[in-house]
């Protein structure tokens, strides 16, 4: 596709796989412009390239450069309907896609390989993204997380293969036509789109029928492709697993061979889990098994994906995007196996009003698991609330536990108080804003 000369406003440009879109099209040389609601870190990084964003829905707020029929419009799916400046496009018939639409014609003419799943996209991408710069592969990766060392979430070397998340949200997969893929998991998620678990699993399947070459499942989940598993033999397997302070340790399982006493940099068995079919993907793709496995000891990480931000004698600060009932288990169980003997605070902002009514059972049996747990108000995002769905409600389910809810602007202090050694922070919303202010709290109280 040919970039050049041609303009494009994002509407929802701030988020994090729009965002990614935008940074690739202005490499290309494209004219990028667009909105969104707010300020934010990656409008910021956004305007540093150049970009012109506005942070009004109003037509008036529109740059007279993007009011031609020859705009370009790419919009997210949590913009609702009635955006003024959606549809002034729509009315005047310029060409408006989804981002999903856009990420499709992105990498229909290269060897694209997918990663779904409701838990593990971003960091599985974020890994096969490093394993292929390792490897020196011509390659484009869009990600759904800032690599914590380049702090970008688009890396283009070439345009041979594309490497992406294949979002189950407003089945924006089904735009794809991957070569190879891997689905991670399929728990219950996005019923507002979905409205059970059944339809979910079928439109997986539509996913799955949609890849060209070869697919990867974690192998409870019942569709056919090859196998990976972190607990139980599989096509690709990990067993002797050995968790350490700085990672793990483990051996590794392919068709090609063994690979024995292998390092991975990042904590936690459902880290490991997508590094594993990382690795099994990048295989298929033609790069040496010995090679991707020598990768996985340099893993830059992703923020607030189990990032480690303080780690001192009296405090280990840790921040997750954790926002599904199956995810904050995985981070509990990870701070258990890795800090046994420590008490453990979380700081938790349940996303959506549907979402936490959804599995607001689930929610409190995770939280529970926590010897002290603060909860913030539910994030609406794209929402309305929803009568008798509150943080007070989910605070009440909470059993065996110190409870407290409290504001944004009260986790500093708290937390600076808290006897708990390990403090995770965790959730979807805005809560991730604040992360970088307690830690310099922290940091500037212990010196």
């Amino acid at each position: 596709m040919n970039f050049k000369r041609q303009t494009y406003y994002f509407i929802g440009i701030g988020g994090i796989g729009m965002s990614a879109i935008a940074r690739y099209l202005v490499l290309q040389g494209a004219h990028v412009l667009g909105y969104d609601k707010m300020p934010s870190l990656i409008t910021d990084s956004m305007q540093k390239l150049g970009i012109h964003i506005v942070f009004d829905e109003s037509l008036i707020a529109l740059p007279k450069s993007v009011n031609s029929i020859e705009t370009q419009v790419i919009y997210t799916p949590a913009i609702p309907d009635t955006h003024p400046q959606l549809n002034f496009y729509l009315n005047q018939g310029n060409r408006v896609v989804k981002r999903a639409q856009i990420l499709g014609d992105l990498t229909r003419d290269t060897i694209c390989l997918a990663v779904a799943g409701t838990h593990g996209k971003t960091t599985t991408t974020a890994i096969l993204t490093h394993l292929f710069q390792q490897s020196e592969a011509s390659f484009t990766s869009f990600v759904g997380g800032i690599f914590q060392d380049s702090k970008t979430n688009m890396l283009s070397h070439g345009n041979e293969y594309t490497l992406v998340e294949a979002d189950e949200f407003d089945r924006s997969f089904l735009h794809l036509n991957p070569t190879i893929a891997c689905i991670t998991s399929i728990d219950a998620d996005h019923l507002d789109v979905y409205n059970d678990a059944s339809s979910l699993r079928d439109t997986y399947r539509e996913f799955a029928s949609q890849v060209k070459e070869t697919l990867f499942v974690e192998k409870n989940i019942p569709i056919a492709g090859l196998t990976y598993s972190v607990s139980e033999k599989a096509d690709y397997y990990i067993d002797n697993i050995r968790p350490l302070s700085t990672g793990v340790q483990f051996d590794l399982n392919t068709p090609e061979g063994v690979y024995e006493n292998q390092f991975f940099n990042q904590l936690g068995v459902h880290n490991l889990s997508n590094a594993l079919v990382a690795v099994a993907m990048a295989s298929k793709a033609g790069i040496p098994v010995a090679d991707l496995v020598k990768s996985l000891t340099n893993f830059p990480g992703v923020e607030r994906r189990l990032q480690v931000l303080i780690d001192r004698k009296d405090r280990v600060l840790i921040d997750d995007y954790a926002h599904h009932p199956t995810e904050i288990k995985a981070v509990y169980e990870t701070l258990n196996t890795s800090f046994p003997e420590d008490h453990k605070c979380v700081v938790f902002q349940p996303h959506l009003y549907s979402r936490t009514q959804d599995f607001m059972n689930e929610f409190a049996a995770a939280l529970s698991l926590f010897d002290r747990v603060y909860l913030l108000d539910i994030y609406p995002a794209r929402e309305l609330p929803i009568l008798g769905v509150t943080s007070t409600v989910l605070k009440e389910m909470i059993l065996g536990t110190q409870v407290e809810l409290i504001s944004k602007e009260e986790m500093g202090v708290k937390l600076n108080l808290v006897k708990e050694r390990i403090v995770a922070i965790l959730g979807a919303g805005d809560v991730g804003a604040e992360v970088e202010k307690i830690k310099l709290k922290m940091m500037q109280d212990e010196a």
